[in-house]
């Protein structure tokens, strides 16, 4: 006997032969649907996003909400706390930024970035003084892990904000008032250098009045003669003054490099453990020749050459990121968080030595091989890359 005919003695092989004289009868052979998952998961996840300035918002004499509506089509939903990157043309330079969206999630119209002046931003200082409305803009799409999992980070959270590190827990907020959600307790502990420059203070002073589960603290570090308000540093003994038992809390973390240093220090103190702290990532460090690691022998003004494979050359500072060199001389790499966490930027290091400060989370595989991200990445000599 055949195979062909030995196959039709197999038990209940005649019902599947009338089971898919049926089906090819009256079921579908689903080309009408071919497409669909691909454009419901672009349409959620998409890799860009073309966008316009509808409107632009003055918070404080030093900080701007910029709002962006969808140049076609819709806004993809986002968590609350995450980001965009923003990609901008400055001076005939390709960069690009990272900013959270300060917008609730409960609404998709638009997508809110507040902006707060620094010195020497170079693009925080153009999207302050040059965008209007109505110029356009392409962006990721949103992105980040700096938001709240009802799994693991419970219904009592400490938000520390320094600055325009408000942002992100601006947008936490608005969804938890938004949608009523009582029974997460929020704690804001908001530190700012003087009570004249607080974004967002009316909008959170409103929401607190609302919301008894939603309290906040300012804490001025240098307040004006008869100030009654908290003054100083967001220190451990003012954490345990306002909260009391901080065993069963999530702490949040959001601000400038220097708040992060001396906040997560105070937590260390408090016993609080590694698993309670979610922290933003906050980009390169200012000066990075002071981080833990820095050989002495370079200084910051040190000058490198750095060579692609391609055979192009060009000369880039010690404390100045590779990403930045690379833009300034229009060489543009795939970015998103430009603070050594999405890995978009993986490069492979050729030759060379570099300094990468502590934090940067290169797997494993990554550092065995030789790749690094650009983006916190610095030369101590001349290296090359493989780009």
């Amino acid at each position: 006997m055949e195979f062909k005919d030995a196959i039709k003695e197999i038990e209940g092989y005649q019902d599947i032969v009338q089971e898919r004289e049926v089906l090819m009868k009256y079921g579908s052979d689903m080309t009408s649907y071919r497409g669909v998952v691909e454009r419901v998961l672009f349409a959620l996840h998409p890799k860009q996003l073309r966008l316009s300035v509808s409107e632009i918002i003055q918070e404080t004499s030093s900080a701007k909400t910029i709002r962006f509506v969808a140049v076609e089509g819709n806004l993809p939903p986002f968590e609350a706390g995450q980001y965009i990157n923003i990609f901008v043309d400055v001076n005939g330079i390709r960069t690009s930024r990272p900013y959270s969206i300060s917008s609730s999630p409960a609404q998709t119209a638009y997508y809110d970035i507040t902006i707060r002046r620094v010195d020497d931003g170079f693009v925080s200082n153009y999207l302050l003084d040059e965008v209007k409305p109505g110029d356009e803009f392409v962006s990721s799409g949103p992105s980040g892990v700096f938001h709240y999992n009802p799994i693991f980070h419970g219904d009592d959270l400490v938000f520390i904000a320094g600055g325009s590190g408000i942002t992100p827990f601006m947008s936490m907020m608005q969804e938890v008032a938004d949608k009523n959600l009582s029974s997460r307790r929020i704690h804001l502990i908001y530190g700012c250098k003087d009570d004249c420059d607080v974004i967002f203070q009316d909008r959170i002073n409103a929401i607190v009045s609302r919301h008894p589960n939603i309290s906040f603290t300012l804490v001025v570090s240098d307040p004006p003669d008869n100030y009654q308000g908290r003054t100083g540093f967001i220190t451990g003994k003012l954490l345990q003054e306002l909260l009391g038992d901080l065993s069963q809390k999530t702490f949040y973390l959001c601000g400038p490099e220097l708040m992060y240093n001396f906040c997560l220090h105070e937590l260390e103190k408090l016993g609080i453990r590694k698993k309670q702290i979610r922290v933003e990532v906050f980009g390169p460090s200012k000066n990075v020749t002071a981080q833990p690691g820095w050989p002495s022998n370079i200084k910051e003004g040190d000058q490198f050459t750095v060579s692609l494979k391609n055979g192009k050359t060009i000369k880039a500072s010690a404390g100045e990121s590779l990403m930045v060199s690379l833009e300034r001389n229009h060489i543009v790499l795939p970015a998103l968080c430009r603070s050594g966490e999405c890995s978009l930027c993986r490069t492979k290091l050729l030759s060379g030595k570099v300094y990468q400060p502590e934090g940067v989370k290169l797997r494993k595989s990554d550092r065995d091989y030789g790749y690094i991200h650009p983006c916190m990445t610095y030369p101590l000599e001349d290296v090359q890359l493989m780009i």
